[in-house]
């Protein structure tokens, strides 16, 4: 053990960094990105107006940054409870690979990086609410919420709530009625989404000592809960309709999938407490995952067909 510690000091007797690349981008949650790029994405389009193409790839590029930034500070404030869960035990800081030291640091200048170059190159609107994103992940959620109240995923949903508003304000220079029914979408989406793999992840959570509500009101309570909140974020997802900036069918496409969501919670609702396989729940989380992604997409296809006149 001796020989390995000496392989990786320094003349000074300084720990080296044993990161690779991929640590680093293992830091910056792809997947959670991937989301929020393409959130805010569609933020950008769905706003009255044509972004210059460049400044629009800019905006977007500084949007990924700084959710990459908030993944890798939630990366270095969580690295104590990660390593006691199974789906994040192997994480560059908890597997040793990146010391937190090396993950504040790195968390903390693509934030103002990305805050920067947003408010230089879009407008600083949009700049202060990738900010206030930033620091509502990092420090509310993270700090905060996740490890002081079951209700951590319902507040903290507001921080991935916000990419399209970003968006949004990136071409506008302002938020409004339309943005922030994509952000209710979204934030109506997070709790069931979230609480589908809290049910079958609750000894993960358990063992880490984070109140997620299985956890803290039991399993009976939360499928009431995600059942509740599949039935407002089906009525939600009709909302860019009523408001004006969606077709009926687009609105069609909604209601079908909100029917899929309230039917796949109604199937966790019923679940009996002897269900050990937990199907239901993860046949759910596993559906929220498209149900997000499918909503968004028939937003963009919507805008496209109505530029053509083919919707209206």
């Amino acid at each position: 053990m001796a020989l390995v510690d000496q392989e990786h000091m320094d003349d000074t007797g300084l720990r080296l960094s044993e990161a690779a690349p991929g640590d680093f981008i293992a830091l910056l949650k792809p997947r959670v990105m991937s989301l929020v790029v393409f959130t805010a994405f569609v933020g950008m389009v769905m706003a009255p107006g044509v972004p210059n193409p460049l400044l629009a790839i800019i905006s977007i590029a500084a949007i990924a940054v700084g959710a990459g930034a908030s993944g890798a500070l939630n990366m270095w404030y969580d690295a104590d409870i990660d390593a006691v869960m199974g789906r994040t035990a192997r994480r560059p800081v908890p597997a040793g690979r990146v010391t937190p030291g090396e993950a504040l640091g790195f968390g903390l200048v693509l934030s103002a990086f990305s805050v920067a170059t947003l408010g230089l190159m879009a407008n600083w609107t949009a700049a202060a609410l990738l900010a206030f994103t930033i620091f509502f992940y990092a420090v509310i959620y993270t700090m905060w919420l996740k490890r002081s109240t079951s209700q951590n995923i319902v507040i903290g949903g507001a921080a991935g709530a916000l990419p399209p508003v970003v968006g949004w304000a990136a071409v506008t220079g302002t938020v409004s009625m339309e943005s922030l029914v994509l952000f209710l979408i979204i934030f109506l989406w997070t709790p069931p989404h979230f609480w589908a793999l809290a049910l079958f992840k609750s000894g993960d959570y358990e063992r880490a000592g984070i109140p997620m509500l299985p956890n803290v009101a039991g399993h009976a309570a939360t499928k009431k809960q995600i059942f509740i909140y599949a039935l407002l974020l089906a009525a939600s997802g009709i909302l860019p309709v009523v408001a004006g900036f969606a077709s009926f069918a687009y609105g069609a496409v909604a209601a079908i999938l909100g029917g899929g969501f309230v039917w796949y919670s109604w199937q966790v609702l019923r679940m009996p407490e002897s269900d050990v396989s937990m199907k239901p729940a993860k046949v759910l989380f596993g559906y929220s995952l498209l149900y997000l992604f499918v909503l968004f997409t028939a937003l963009l296809a919507d805008r496209l067909l109505a530029s053509l006149g083919l919707v209206s």
